[in-house]
């Protein structure tokens, strides 16, 4: 390609097996070095399936469902065998993704959605954790909140994208729900599991967002106190929506000015909440080693380290919590917990 002329080959999203017959043309198939993908792969603790591409829902900044084409999940038995699998080498905790993942099963005959699929997943050996994203406030219906309350190897810890505050933002970013809709789907979930940890999604200047506007966002986060908030100044993007309907209009430094900003708040409350996490103990899956200390994840999707000299990789371990940050806790290991 004249545009980008360092590049030999590109492959869209999803093609795996495009990928695969391409390396299998470099280096013949004789030698099966790339016949049985991921068979080889050095042990690990976690690893993620994608269960659905696409998405439907043509929120005006984003140019997924132009790019990965409409919702497609795959079909429940092929993911159910790929985590099989994936348990039966010593993988402890699967990651089920998605553009809109809790749109799963919607397009497939059967009608099986994503409760049902983490129901299937619950019941196999070996498989100590399942986590999922990315969400849509409009898609976590009441029947998968309760999914998540009750199977005990669902993670307790949902990213729910926010992105404004505003209803008139909201609207134009088409996300189809206002702000009292979602803080009604945050109680809800706080009300049927009450240890759950919260993450979302935010983005700052996008067109014609007045600092009345931005204020309701940053007020939004002061009053929900989510876990993790991860936060982005508006890009246009050629194919969304947005890129025809608006001027971006905010200027760059108004946008840096105000992410900061709510990098400065949630900076503070993850520290709150992290430091209420002092004196417990906790379970955490443990994943690697970096360093010079082991570290690894809660139930509820903290970043936790601690040092031994025991072999942890994969190990579930009780880590009293004697250190917090807005990042990450700091512990020591009481126990090995075996399921």
């Amino acid at each position: 390609s004249s545009i980008y002329p360092q590049v030999d080959f590109f492959f869209k999203p999803g093609e795996l097996f495009a990928f695969i017959d391409w390396l299998n043309f470099l280096e013949p198939v004789t030698s099966g070095k790339y016949n049985n993908a991921g068979e080889n792969l050095d042990f690990r603790a976690c690893a993620y399936i994608p269960i659905i591409q696409g998405c439907n829902n043509f929120c005006s900044y984003c140019v997924v469902p132009y790019r990965r084409g409409r919702e497609r999940s795959r079909p429940a038995q092929d993911i159910i065998i790929e985590a099989e699998e994936l348990a039966a080498r010593g993988v402890r905790e699967v990651t089920l993704l998605g553009q809109n993942v809790n749109a799963y099963g919607k397009d497939l005959n059967a009608r099986n959605d994503l409760s049902d699929l983490l129901s299937i997943l619950n019941e196999i050996k070996g498989l100590y954790r399942i986590r999922f994203l990315t969400n849509h406030p409009k898609d976590m219906s009441p029947r998968l909140v309760k999914s998540i309350a009750s199977l005990d190897k669902v993670c307790h810890h949902i990213c729910i994208p926010l992105q404004s505050g505003n209803d008139n933002i909201l609207k134009a970013m088409n996300r189809h729900y206002t702000l009292d809709q979602y803080r009604a789907l945050i109680g809800r979930i706080r009300e049927e599991i009450t240890d759950v940890a919260l993450g979302t999604d935010i983005i700052v200047g996008f067109p014609d967002e007045s600092e009345e506007q931005y204020l309701c966002t940053y007020q939004a986060i002061e009053e929900i106190r989510f876990d993790t908030v991860h936060v982005a100044a508006y890009s246009p993007r050629v194919e969304a929506a947005a890129f025809n309907k608006f001027q971006d209009s905010v200027p760059a430094e108004i946008k840096m000015q105000r992410l900061l900003k709510i990098e400065k708040l949630q900076k503070g409350i993850s520290d709150a909440i992290n430091q209420n996490l002092v004196g417990t103990e906790m379970e955490i899956l443990v994943e690697g080693v970096k360093n010079g200390k082991w570290y690894g994840r809660t139930y509820s999707d903290k970043l936790t380290f601690l040092q031994s000299s025991d072999n942890l990789l994969g190990q579930l371990v009780e880590v009293g919590i004697n250190k917090a940050t807005p990042w990450a806790l700091q512990g020591n290991q009481v126990l090995l917990v075996y399921k």
